[in-house]
Parts: C-alpha cells; sequence; structure tokens
C-alpha cells in the first residue's frame, strides 16, 4: 500500500506522492477529468457518491466532507497516513486488449468492477480499528470509506488501464464510533488483496468467456497469450519517454537555476517526451492517444487488424482439483514469502497462499464458488503443514506464528549439526601472523581485528564466525590466513553464496575458490523442483543415479583434507539449507569451517539464521570494527552507528546526522528519485568516477538502466548499428554497461557480474570486465537473451562486495539495503529519499533503518511470534475499556 499518488495530467498516473497532507491528495487529484467516486461500505452493504476537490480534502483530513464533522482525533504525528492505497491492476495485455477491441474494455471494467468490490467489501470485514491507550484494543469496523480513481494510463503514457482505491484510515467501529484504522492489519491483508486480483484475473467466468469470444487465451503467466509478445514494445517506448522527460527536466533546470518546474511545465514536458519521436508529432487528447496506441500496434503485428476464431475456455472442473496439491503449493507460498520473518507467516499468508495456488489450477468459477474451496484447502494446509510457535487459541489472522514443518525441522538440524563441528582448538600466535603479514602485505599493517581473524582461521579450531563492517579489510586478512595454512601444509578453500564472490575472494587471496553451490554439487548434493513448486534437497552417494544428468554420481573431485580450511566469504547471505549441506562436507572431510560475513549486510534469498548459528556455536569469535575503505573518518564512525544503532534514540541520532551532513537528497515523488540517480551517474562519468547506484527491486534498477541508455544514445555514446536483444526483449547497444545474470563456466562469466559491451557480431557478443578492460568474454546471443540485462544500477544483492568510488542509495530500500549502499562509495555516499520536507526525511530514514531480529532458532522464532502478538490488538470487551479511554 502507498500513502497516494499524483497524476500528470488527465487520466495519467505518474508516481507515488509523498506528501501525506489533504494539499498533497489535492494535488495528486487536481488535474481535469480525474473521477473522484467515493465508496460508502456499511455492513456489508455499498453505496456511492462524487465527491468535489474541497470535499476530497476535507475528508482526507479526517472530516465528513458533507457535514463537517469532525471523525475522531485529529493525528498527532506530521508524517502520519491519511490514506491507504491500493491499486487494483492486471497484466499489461489485458490493457492492450481492452485497447484493440471496445466489447473486451467494456469487459475488463467489468471485471474490475467485481474485483474493487469484493476488496472493500474485505476491507470492511477483515480489518479493524485501535482503541485505548496504546492501541491495545480492538475493534471490528461497521464502515470504511474508499475513494476511487480510475486511469487509462501509465506515467509513460502507454495502455495500462488500473484504479487505484484510497481507503480512508479514519474508520467507523461496530460502537459508531470513529477511529483510526489498524495500519499493520491493513498492511498484512494487502497479500489477500493481491492474491484476489490473481485469482480474478484467471478465473473469472465472464472475463474468460469475453477473452474466448475474441480468439484470446491465458498463458501459463496469465497473460493474454496472443498478445503478451506486445508487452514489452510498449515498455520500450515508456522507457523512452521517461529518458525525454528526464533529459527535458535537467534542460530547464540547467536554464533555471534554483528553480523547481511547475506543475504546468511538467505537464508540458510530458507532452513533449510523449510526442517526440513519433510522426507528426501528435496532440496529446484522449481520442489522438488512442489513436496513435492502436496504429503502433497495428504496426507491431499486423495480424491483429485480423479477427481471429473464437474459442472454447478450457477449465478443470472443480471437483478434478488435487486440493492436497494446492495446500502443499500455498504453504511454498507462504513459506517463500517468509525469509524476511525467521520462517513465520500468518493465518493471512496462507490464505493469499491458497487465492494464488487456485488461480493457477486452470478452473473457472464466480468468486463465490470458489470460496468454500477456498477454506477447505486453508484449513486442510495450516492442520497438515504447518506447526504453531503459539500455545493460546484466538490468535489474531495477521500475527506471524505459524512456520512451514519443513521450516521447522531444518532449524531445529541445522541448530544441532552446526554445534556438532564446533569443536575448540588453538589460534596461531599473533607475532607469526604479523610476521606473515609483512612479507605477503608489506605496505600494510593489520588491525587488532584482523591479526585476531587470520590467526584464528589458520589454526586449529574446528569452527570459526568472523564478522565485519563494511570497509573493515576482510579481504586483507584472508590474504594473510591463506599464507599461514598454506606454512602448514593445510589448504584453505573459500567459497561463497555467488560465484562472483567467490571468484573476488580467491584472486585477491591467491587461494582455490568457487560458489558454494559448486562445491556441494560436487560433494553429491542436488535440487530438485517439487510439484509443489518448493527445492528438495538431496544427497547422492558413489554410484546412484544424478537425476539432473542422468549419469552416474562417481563422487567428488575437490580434495579437501582433514585439517584443511574451508571459508565462507559473505557469509551473511548464507541459507540454512545450504549451511545443511556444509555441515555434511566437513562432517565426510573433517576439514574446519570459518564464515566470514556480516548479517547486517543483505540477507539470504532464502531462510537466514545460518551465520548466526554458527557464530553462536564457534570455538573461534573475532569482530572486525576498524573501518579501512573511507577516505573521511568521520563518515567512517557513522556508518558504524548506522550498522548498528542501538535504540531508538540512536537511530534518530544517525537520520539527523545523515540529513544535516548532505549525505541525503529530497525527491518530490519517485520519478524525482529516478532522475537523481541518473543525473548522478552521468556526474560521475564526467569526472571519471566509478559509481553504484543501489535501488529497491530489480525493475527499478532496470528503469534506471533504460533511461540511462537513452540519454546516452541522445548523445552519441552508444553505437546503435548494433543491437542485440537481453532479458525480456531488452535492447542492448556497444558501449552499454551490463550485468551477466548466470554462472557460464564455458564463458567465463558469473553471475550479477558487471561488464562493457566491446563488440556485437551475428553470433555472440564480446563484454569487456568493469574493472578490467583488457578482460574479454564471449557470449552467444542465447546467453544474452535469457541471462543479460542492463547493469548501469542493481539491487543491494548486486552491488554487496563491490567498492566502487561513488554510490547513491534510490527510496524505498530496507535496513541492509540502506547499509550496503551508503557503504560502496570510497569518496562520496548518500540516499535519496522521497520526502517533502527534511523532518519527514528523517522519519523516513529512521523507518528504513529498522532491521528484523535474525530468528536463528525455533526459540528464537517463537519469541517474536509472543512478541508480535503481545503488540497485536486484544478484542474489546466492556470489561477491558471505559468510554474514557476511548479514542474518539
Amino acid at each position: 500500500m502507498k500513502q497516494a499518488v499524483q497524476y500528470a495530467f488527465a487520466g495519467v498516473c505518474d508516481a507515488t506522492l509523498t506528501a501525506k497532507t489533504a494539499e498533497g491528495v489535492i494535488a495528486a487529484a487536481g488535474y481535469a477529468d480525474a473521477v473522484m467516486t467515493r465508496y460508502i461500505v456499511e455492513d456489508g452493504n455499498i453505496r456511492d457518491d462524487l465527491l468535489t476537490r474541497s470535499q476530497l480534502k476535507k475528508w482526507v483530513d479526517g472530516v465528513d466532507p458533507l457535514t463537517g464533522e469532525r471523525r475522531g482525533r485529529d493525528l498527532e504525528s506530521p508524517v502520519a497516513d491519511l490514506i491507504l492505497d491500493a491499486t487494483i491492476n492486471a497484466p499489461k495485455s489485458f490493457s492492450i486488449a481492452a485497447m484493440l477491441d471496445p466489447e473486451l474494455a467494456a469487459a475488463y471494467e467489468d471485471l474490475q468492477d467485481r474485483l474493487r468490490d469484493r476488496i472493500i467489501k474485505l476491507w470492511q470485514t477483515e480489518l479493524n480499528a485501535r482503541r485505548g491507550k496504546q492501541g491495545c484494543f480492538r475493534e471490528n469496523l461497521t464502515r470504511i470509506e474508499v475513494v476511487e480513481l480510475r486511469h487509462e494510463r501509465s506515467r509513460s503514457l502507454d495502455p495500462h488501464k488500473h484504479r487505484h482505491l484510497w481507503l480512508n484510515v479514519k474508520v467507523q467501529g461496530q460502537d459508531r464510533r470513529w477511529s483510526n484504522i489498524d495500519t499493520r492489519v491493513a498492511l498484512r491483508f494487502q497479500n489477500v488483496v493481491n492474491a484476489e486480483g490473481d485469482l480474478a484475473s484467471r478465473t473469472d467466468p465472464a472475463w474468460l468467456a469475453a477473452l474466448a469470444a475474441k480468439g484470446f487465451t491465458l498463458n501459463s503467466d496469465g497473460e493474454i497469450a496472443q498478445l503478451q509478445h506486445l508487452v514489452r514494445p510498449l515498455s520500450k517506448r515508456s522507457a523512452q519517454i521517461e529518458a525525454n522527460k528526464a533529459a527535458r527536466i535537467a534542460e530547464w533546470k540547467e536554464s533555471h537555476p534554483e528553480q523547481e518546474p511547475s506543475r504546468e511545465v511538467l505537464n508540458q514536458i510530458d507532452r513533449w517526451a510523449w510526442a517526440y519521436g513519433r510522426p507528426d508529432k501528435p496532440n496529446l487528447d484522449a481520442r489522438n492517444w488512442a489513436k496513435v496506441i492502436r496504429s503502433e500496434l497495428l504496426a507491431a503485428d499486423p495480424s491483429l487488424a485480423k479477427d481471429l476464431t473464437p474459442t472454447i475456455a478450457a477449465a478443470k472442473e472443480l471437483d478434478q482439483l488435487d486440493l492436497d496439491l494446492l495446500a502443499a503449493k500455498s504453504i511454498v507460498d507462504a513459506d517463500a514469502r517468509s525469509t524476511g520473518t525467521g520462517g513465520r507467516f500468518s493465518e493471512m499468508d496462507i490464505r493469499a497462499g491458497v487465492i494464488r495456488a487456485l488461480s493457477g489450477a486452470g478452473s473457472i468459477a464466480t468468486r463465490s464458488e470458489l470460496e468454500p474451496l477456498i477454506e477447505q484447502i486453508e484449513a486442510s494446509a495450516a492442520q497438515t503443514l504447518t506447526v504453531t510457535l503459539l500455545s493460546e487459541s484466538g490468535v489474531p489472522r495477521h500475527v506471524k506464528h505459524l512456520m512451514a514443518t519443513s521450516t521447522a525441522v531444518l532449524k531445529a538440524t541445522v541448530a544441532r549439526r552446526v554445534e556438532s563441528v564446533s569443536a575448540a582448538g588453538a589460534a596461531r600466535p599473533s607475532a607469526e601472523i604479523e610476521a606473515i603479514a609483512s612479507i605477503v602485505e608489506p605496505d600494510r599493517r593489520l588491525d587488532r581485528g584482523q591479526s585476531a581473524g587470520a590467526g584464528s582461521i589458520a589454526g586449529t579450531s574446528r569452527s570459526v564466525a568472523i564478522s565485519g563492517a563494511a570497509g573493515s579489510g576482510k579481504t586483507t586478512m584472508l590474504k594473510v590466513a591463506g599464507a599461514a595454512l598454506r606454512r602448514q601444509g593445510r589448504h584453505m578453500i573459500i567459497v561463497a553464496p555467488t560465484k562472483k564472490a567467490s571468484a573476488v575472494a580467491g584472486r585477491a587471496t591467491g587461494s582455490n575458490s568457487s560458489s558454494l553451490h559448486q562445491l556441494l554439487h560436487d560433494f553429491g548434493w542436488r535440487w530438485i523442483q517439487n510439484s509443489a513448486g518448493g527445492t528438495d534437497w538431496l544427497m547422492l552417494r558413489p554410484g546412484e543415479l544424478d537425476p539432473t544428468s542422468g549419469r552416474i554420481y562417481e563422487g567428488a573431485r575437490t580434495v579437501i583434507k582433514p585439517g584443511d580450511r574451508i571459508v565462507v566469504d559473505e557469509a551473511g547471505m548464507l541459507d540454512l539449507e545450504a549451511a545443511n549441506a556444509l555441515v555434511d562436507v566437513l562432517l565426510r572431510t573433517g576439514a574446519g569451517v570459518a564464515v566470514v560475513g556480516d548479517e547486517r549486510q543483505a540477507l539470504p534469498v532464502g531462510h537466514s539464521g545460518a551465520m548466526a548459528l554458527f557464530w553462536s556455536h564457534a570455538a573461534d569469535q573475532v569482530e572486525l570494527v576498524d573501518i579501512h575503505r573511507f577516505r573521511d573518518s568521520s563518515w567512517a564512525d557513522l556508518t558504524l552507528r548506522l550498522r548498528d544503532p542501538q535504540g531508538q534514540d540512536a537511530t534518530r541520532a544517525v537520520a539527523d546526522e545523515l540529513v544535516d551532513t548532505g549525505h541525503v537528497t529530497l525527491a518530490s515523488n519517485e520519478i524525482e528519485a529516478r532522475q537523481v540517480m541518473v543525473s548522478a551517474w552521468f556526474d560521475a562519468a564526467r569526472h571519471g568516477q566509478t559509481i553504484a547506484l543501489v535501488t529497491s527491486t530489480h525493475a527499478e534498477a532496470q528503469e534506471i538502466g533504460e533511461s540511462i541508455q537513452a540519454r546516452r544514445i541522445s548523445a552519441g555514446a552508444l553505437d546503435i548499428s548494433q543491437a542485440v536483444s537481453g532479458q525480456e526483449g531488452q535492447a542492448i547497444f556497444v558501449g552499454d554497461i551490463v550485468q551477466t545474470r548466470r554462472n557460464d563456466n564455458l564463458a567465463e562469466v558469473q553471475n550479477r557480474q558487471n561488464w562493457a559491451v566491446k563488440q556485437i557480431t551475428s553470433t555472440h557478443v564480446v563484454l569487456a570486465s568493469a574493472t578490467d578492460s583488457s578482460d574479454l568474454k564471449k557470449i552467444s546471443h542465447e546467453y544474452a537473451g535469457s541471462h543479460l540485462h542492463l547493469g548501469y544500477a542493481s539491487t543491494v544483492y548486486g552491488v554487496q562486495g563491490e567498492t566502487t568510488d561513488r554510490a547513491v542509495v534510490g527510496p524505498g530500500v530496507d535496513a541492509s539495503g540502506l547499509y550496503v549502499g551508503l557503504t560502496r562509495g570510497r569518496a562520496e555516499n548518500s540516499v535519496v529519499v522521497v520526502a517533502a520536507s527534511p523532518s519527514a526525511a528523517r522519519a523516513e530514514l529512521v523507518e528504513m533503518m529498522q532491521r528484523q531480529v535474525v530468528e536463528d532458532t525455533i526459540e528464537a522464532s517463537r519469541v517474536a511470534a509472543r512478541t508480535e502478538l503481545n503488540r497485536a490488538a486484544r478484542p474489546v470487551a466492556t470489561t477491558d475499556i471505559t468510554q474514557s479511554d476511548m479514542s474518539m
């Protein structure tokens, strides 16, 4: 959910609005022809009316728009949410279909109407208000109010029919009193809302019949199979429009120093950017826009001008569905979404998983027909495939107190096995380590932590754990430790959760290296997707048939002897499944292990807690705290406090210092934030500096990359005479910065490795390493189409382990993304915050710095579930609360 949305002009969704005031919402809806329909849901019944802009302002401010009566108390926080925004979206091909056929447009509107009514009724029945001191009581709702805005286009003016539902935080309880909605429950419930959208788009009988009548069918992704190929060209055009906007805004600001473009100026730029490059530069009104888009679609695929033969939508009968498989899929879904909460999920999460599983099951039925089946599958999944972490009954449905049985078993198993390989030994003497360091690193002097870490790794303790802040010299420590081990006739084998990280560490330390999964594969471990979509890990013994290759497994080729040391670099990203298999390798070989990393940086894609377990049981524990990376010592100190602020006061102090020292750039919306990051890339390029642009999502990274690419094309910096198609049809040219996304031993490229495109031929693409232009590799066009995309920006997983001159972190990252991003640049680091004022930016930074506690054991998960339950509101009882306690 978002607080509000901004519209560039009539019916065009532009971006997230930062202002949380009524004035901000009026700015969002203040363009011509915006339709503002209010839906009042009371005791399951819906009625609607229209609001003027002045009425909308009152409504957002917590006032009855018709009578002027104030609803409950004012929100005290200046950054409190006034509305919560959910977007009714669907696959892009649905909007293309609606553009091409008025009957499908009407059917799609009807589908969205049904989904809207479903969602707002669910909000009224499933959400609650909080009452009493500190909001400790739950009050069920009798009335909510929602404003709907309908839009035909995306912010870049490609077809994107969608609705915004603004849920007012002022709600009426069953006692007829107005108070504030329980935001935590509303945000948790959004998982169910999103799942309902998937279900409607793939199972609604009327919608699917309308598609079939036009010869259209849905594919396994839920897209219209006959139109999906048009999605990418439209998106590419959108990227060009965004680049046009960014370039023109930059030109305007250069001509108007210390000024910001007005809404009208931005409106004019939007219209120009859309028309630029199109024949005859059409005027942008609804009729011309639709005409141009239709002509471009027909030009892209002339066969669209012909009517398709009507089809019959094939579907499974409900009684043919495998309910046990659907239950298993729902738990796989909930478990996959629980990695940020230690494997815990809620009853709401199970329900969302059931709905998503059912949406892909191939059935067609009305929502009322599906409801009994959903309840049956949900009950079965919870009873047979989960364990509960709390003993009491009546736990609120949003509290994450359930865990997949398989995850609970894995947590217990890994904890027990890690303890079994933690025998104590002796570290090498510091004098010996310092003598070795003077030979292998003559220009550096190890600090106390590095010396202790190298001594422990080269020592005889079976398990060593070393935690180090970003820039604390872990690589230098490993180089010295490897030399110390070799002097004893022992070997150091460096592995990491990614091939890229292990290769970097191996080259820097002169040791053998591989990805962790490569080592585990060599020792017989395989991971196979099961019918429910989960991953089963199995271990082959020599002579057994490998189900992935069909060949006989002959045993490990890597020679690891007792006393050798397996070093897991970037161990904060070590997941529990891989840790379990690693312990098996340790037990079979007699080797010792050293986990080196930082759990405050990027966590695993799977379940976390492995490094915490190794740390708690390790015979030797070393913390590296001296920072060597940054040129500014005061910044080094601030990053340590950012890494682990001690309490809320310290967190606020760090946020204040980030703002006050100029490391924060304010942006009014996400588009402006993106422009800041694009401009930073070009500024770094002009000064010959390397830069890391860190985003919250892969999609955001690609949008930034495409904007940079477009501006480079306009400037003549790319050779567009040669092109190759990357992931999802992304156009890539000679000179582009790209990232490979799959290890390929034959081509010698690694996942998340950055390159510059040197040459494109009819058969292959030549890539030059981003760090060594003489290091050239060849990849095939087939590899590029599946595993190559623009690399100008990246998520935290792509930049962890990188060191650049500058770094800019985009909005919306979590605590680890903020910390990792702000520690990449040697000379300069900054974060872009979408906020209306410095005080709002401080509040946003405090929110971003909140970390989930790592739940490495079942007991830790029980404690976390108990804490969450204690924070949840309890049902109201007349004996519990008096009228004076009520929030009015």
